[in-house]
C-alpha cells in the first residue's frame, strides 16, 4: 500500500460507531491481569520437559586481552551440563543491530567489564550460576578508555561525526550583541524494567528453533539467532505476547540474550532458558547514551538567540548498537521548539570502555533538547530576564523562522499554545509570587519554579523501519484474531489497535482477540520504538479489516439488492436503511457460505518521509508532537534533597485514540524522566567496573517522587494536521522531556544557571557552593 488507506467517515469527526470504540477510555487490555498477577510474563510459563537452564560468565575487567578461558572447573560441577564459547558458535559470533562485528561472547579481547565470556548450562539455573561464578578467565589488562573527554582527546569515534550548519555562524558569532559559552553533562540511565532480560530457546526438526523473547523486535532477534545459529530465517521462529517492561533495552539486548540461549539449545538439543539476574542484567546491557555538551551563542539585549555553535558528545561505548539513531535525533532535536538562525551542531559518537549503550525512552532527543534548555537558561540569566521569556522568544513562529536547520517545518501556533495552557493550569504568575514569598521568609528551604516546551519529531530516522504489517482474520461466528507486528511492553498499543479494527467492523472490542506478537503470523516487521507503534500498526490492522470489510459489504450488498455503499457496519449490527438488517456474524457466517475469504494482511508505510544523509536535510518525520510543563520544587540547601512538589502538563496527542491509556503513558513518561534528571546516578569506578548494579544502589523514582500536585491533560480539540491512524498523535516518548521542567526548577530554586544531571543531592550541594 502505497498512499494512505481512506478513514471512515466518522473519523473526520463524528461520534465513534460503538461506545467503545475510538476516543474511548478503555482500560488496557491486560490491567486487570497485571494488577491480580493472572498475566504472564515469560518465567511464568509453563516449562517444557528437559529445560535446561543457562546463565552468562563476565568479564570482570573493562579492558584486557583473553589468555586463557578454562573450562574445566564448571564442568567439575554437578548440574552443569555444558560451557559454551565462541568456537561453539556454528554461525557468526556478530549480534550487531546495525552495522556488524559485534561479538556475543569475547573473543581475543575485553571490550568493557560485564562483558559476556561464557555461556554455561545447567539442569537448574542455580547449577548454571555455580558454573559461571566457578570459571575464573586469565585476562591480560589494557589501559581502558573511560570518560568521554578522553575518548574525544583521542579522537576515538563509533561513527565519522554528524553535523548541522545554517548561516555563517562565525560572522553571527562575532556580530552579536552579546556572547557567551557553557559546558554541561547528563549522566545515562539504566531501564530498570520490571522483567528482566529472559528468553526460552525450544530445538525442533530439521534445525528449526522456536524462541520466546521478552523483546520488543521480534524479527531481530529472529535475524540475530539466525546469523549465530547459521540458519535462514525461516528455520527461526520468535514470538512475544508481553513484555514486563521495555524502554528501549529489549530492542537490541534482547535479540543477545536469546541468541545465547538458542545456541546452547542446539548444542544440547534440549529447551534452554537464559534469565538474567538484576545484577547481570544492569552489568551487561547498554543504557541511555550519557552525553557531554559544549557551545558558544551570541544574542541581543531581547534574549533572542542569534547564533549557535555546540558540539554534543554521546558516549556510545565499546560497539555501534542504537548510538548511529541516537545522535541523529539528538542533533535534529537540539533546538527544541526554537529557532535559531546561524548554528553550526556537531554530535560525536564517543567509543569508550564500557557496556554498549544503546536505545531508550526518546532514543537521543531528551538528550538533544537540553542543549537549548541550558542556552537558554544562560542568556536568562546572563540578562536578567526570566528564562521562560527568553524561551518564547526564540520559539519557532511568531515572526522567528519556522523551518529546522534540516530543512522541516514546526507549528508555531501549537507550540504557543501548549505553553499557554501549561501557565493558565498552573497559575504561574501566582505561583511566581508565592515562591518568592516564601523563599524570602526560609533561609534554608528554597522553592523554585521551572518550565518545559517540547516539540518531538515521530518516525524511525532509519526510513526503511517506517512500515508494518498485519492479519486479521473474521470467524463465522463474528469473533475476530488480530495479530500484528507491535510488541505489548505495558504501553496499551494491543488495546488501542484492537479499538481501530472494531471501529472498522463497528464491534465492540471485546469481539477481537488480542495475540502474540510471532514472525510466523506477520513477518519482516520493524521494532516497537520510536513512539511509532499505534501510527504503523493502527494503519496496517486498518488496511486488513477493511479489506475484509469491503468483501463482507459486497455480500450483505448482493443479499439485499442494494449498492456496497450503503452498507452500514455499527454497534455489532450490518445495516443497509429500513429494515434491512442482520448481526455481524450473521454476515460473517453467510460471506462464509458465499465461499468469501474472511482473513487479510494489511500493510503501511508511512508517507511524505526522506532524508539525505550526505547534506543532512530532508523531511525526517511524519509529524511533530508538542507539550508542555510547570514544575515546582523544594530544596533543603543544607543536605542538596529536594522534591518536586507539583507538576502541570500539556500534551499534545491529536484526536487520542484512547486517553486512559494515554495518560498513563503522558505520567510515566514524565516520572521515568524526573527520574533520568534527578536520581539515577550510574556510577563507574576507575577500572571501569559499574558499581550500581541494583536497586540498593541505583535510585529509581518511587511512590513518594510523584509529586503530590500532578496534573496531566491531553489538549483538546488539535487533530493530527498530518494523515496519521484516526488523526491520533505518538505519545510514548514526547512527554518524559516534559521533566527538563524539573531540572530547571531546581535551577530556579538553588539560584544557578549550571546543574549536571542527573541533580541528585550531591550535585545540588555542589552547585549550590559553586554559587557561593
Amino acid at each position: 500500500m502505497n498512499h494512505i488507506p481512506t478513514l471512515p467517515a466518522h473519523a473526520a469527526g463524528e461520534a465513534p460507531r460503538t461506545a467503545r470504540g475510538m476516543g474511548a477510555a478503555l482500560r488496557h487490555d491486560s490491567a486487570l491481569k497485571h494488577a491480580t498477577g493472572e498475566a504472564r510474563f515469560l518465567d511464568d510459563a509453563p516449562e517444557p520437559p528437559g529445560l535446561l537452564h543457562a546463565a552468562l560468565a563476565l568479564s570482570p575487567v573493562a579492558h584486557g586481552r583473553i589468555l586463557a578461558l578454562d573450562p574445566a572447573p564448571a564442568l567439575a560441577l554437578p548440574g552443569v551440563v555444558a560451557v559454551l564459547l565462541p568456537r561453539d558458535i556454528p554461525g557468526r559470533n556478530d549480534i550487531a543491530a546495525a552495522g556488524a562485528n559485534e561479538v556475543m561472547l569475547a573473543e581475543g579481547i575485553v571490550e568493557y567489564a560485564g562483558q559476556p565470556l561464557a555461556v554455561v548450562v545447567g539442569e537448574t539455573r542455580d547449577a548454571a550460576l555455580a558454573g559461571a561464578a566457578a570459571l575464573a578467565p586469565e585476562i591480560a589488562p589494557l589501559p581502558p578508555v573511560l570518560s568521554i573527554e578522553e575518548a574525544i582527546a583521542r579522537e576515538a569515534w563509533i561513527l565519522p561525526p554528524q553535523s548541522i550548519t545554517r548561516g555563517d555562524v562565525g560572522e553571527a558569532l562575532a556580530n552579536a550583541p552579546y556572547r557567551l559559552a557553557g559546558e554541561f553533562r547528563a549522566g545515562g540511565q539504566e531501564h530498570f524494567y520490571l522483567e528482566g532480560q529472559i528468553a526460552l530457546a525450544t530445538p525442533g526438526e530439521d534445525g528449526d528453533i522456536a524462541v520466546q523473547s521478552s523483546t520488543q523486535h521480534p524479527t531481530e532477534v529472529q535475524h540475530v539467532v539466525a546469523r549465530v545459529l547459521g540458519l535462514d530465517y525461516n528455520r527461526v521462529t520468535v514470538a512475544t505476547r508481553r513484555m514486563g517492561g521495555g524502554f528501549g533495552g529489549k530492542e537490541s539486548n534482547a535479540s543477545w540474550v536469546a541468541a545465547a540461549a538458542a545456541l546452547a539449545a542446539r548444542r544440547t538439543g534440549r529447551p534452554v532458558k537464559l534469565r538474567l539476574s538484576r545484577k547481570a542484567d544492569m552489568a551487561a546491557t547498554g543504557k541511555r547514551h550519557p552525553f557531554l555538551y559544549r557551545w558558544t551563542a551570541g544574542c541581543d539585549a531581547s534574549g533572542r538567540i542569534l547564533a549557535l555553535d555546540a558540539i554534543m558528545a554521546a558516549d556510545a561505548g565499546h560497539s555501534l548498537d542504537m548510538t548511529g539513531g541516537v545522535i541523529f535525533r539528538a542533533i535534529t532535536h537540539a533546538l527544541g521548539p526554537c529557532d535559531v538562525p546561524a548554528l553550526s551542531l556537531r554530535a560525536l559518537a564517543c567509543k569508550t570502555n564500557t557496556v554498549s549503550n544503546t536505545a531508550f525512552r526518546g532514543f537521543g532527543g531528551p538528550q538533544g533538547a537540553l542543549l537549548i534548555e541550558d542556552v537558554v537558561h544562560r542568556v536568562a540569566d546572563a540578562l536578567g530576564v526570566p528564562p521562560d521569556v527568553v524561551r518564547e522568544r526564540n520559539f519557532a513562529g511568531g515572526g522567528n523562522g519556522t523551518e529546522t536547520p534540516y530543512g522541516q517545518h514546526l507549528e508555531g501556533d501549537l507550540i504557543r499554545r501548549v505553553w499557554a495552557e501549561a501557565k493558565r493550569d498552573s497559575d504561574w504568575d501566582a505561583k511566581r509570587a508565592e515562591i518568592t514569598a516564601f523563599n524570602a521568609k526560609h533561609p534554608l528551604l528554597r522553592r523554585g519554579l521551572g518550565s518545559m516546551v517540547l516539540a518531538f519529531g515521530i518516525s524511525f530516522g532509519q526510513m526503511h523501519m517506517n512500515q508494518a504489517g498485519a492479519l486479521v482474520h473474521v470467524y463465522t461466528d463474528g469473533s475476530i484474531r488480530l495479530n500484528h507486528g507491535g510488541t505489548e511492553m505495558g504501553q496499551g498499543l494491543f488495546i488501542k489497535i484492537a479499538q481501530v479494527v472494531a471501529d472498522v467492523f463497528g464491534v465492540d472490542p471485546d469481539r477481537i482477540a488480542i495475540t502474540a506478537t510471532t514472525t510466523a503470523e506477520v513477518p519482516n516487521t520493524s521494532p516497537t520504538a520510536a513512539s511509532t507503534g499505534s501510527d504503523l500498526n493502527g494503519w496496517a490492522a486498518h488496511a486488513a479489516a477493511s479489506a475484509i470489510r469491503t468483501r463482507m459489504a459486497e455480500v450483505a450488498a448482493a443479499e439485499w439488492g442494494v449498492a456496497p455503499g450503503d452498507i452500514a457496519f455499527a454497534d455489532g449490527m450490518v445495516r443497509a436503511g429500513g429494515n434491512r438488517a442482520m448481526t455481524f456474524g450473521e454476515l460473517a457466517k453467510l460471506s462464509y457460505m458465499r465461499r468469501v475469504s474472511l482473513s487479510a494482511t494489511g500493510f503501511y508505510k508511512t508517507p511524505d518521509i526522506h532524508w539525505d544523509r550526505a547534506t543532512m536535510r530532508g523531511q525526517p518525520f511524519f509529524y511533530f508532537s508538542y507539550g508542555a510543563a510547570v514544575a515546582e520544587v523544594a530544596v533543603d540547601t543544607l543536605t542538596g534533597e529536594h522534591r518536586c512538589l507539583g507538576a502541570w502538563l500539556v500534551q499534545d496527542c491529536g484526536r487520542s485514540l484512547n486517553p486512559a491509556v494515554d495518560r498513563g503513558q503522558v505520567e510515566g513518561a514524565f516520572v521515568q524522566g524526573l527520574g533520568w534528571l534527578t536520581c539515577e546516578d550510574l556510577w563507574w569506578d576507575a577500572e571501569g567496573r559499574l558499581r550500581t548494579l541494583g536497586p540498593s544502589t541505583y535510585k529509581i523514582p518511587g511512590s513518594r517522587d510523584v509529586p503530590p500536585v500532578f496534573s496531566t491533560r491531553l489538549l483538546e480539540g488539535a487533530p493530527a494536521r498530518s494523515e496519521t491512524i484516526f488523526r491520533s498523535k505518538a505519545v510514548g516518548e514526547p512527554p518524559l522531556l516534559l521533566a527538563t521542567a524539573v531540572w530547571n526548577a531546581l535551577k530556579d530554586a538553588i539560584g544557578t544557571d549550571r546543574l549536571d544531571a542527573p541533580a541528585t543531592p550531591e550535585r545540588v550541594l555542589m552547585a549550590l557552593r559553586g554559587r557561593r
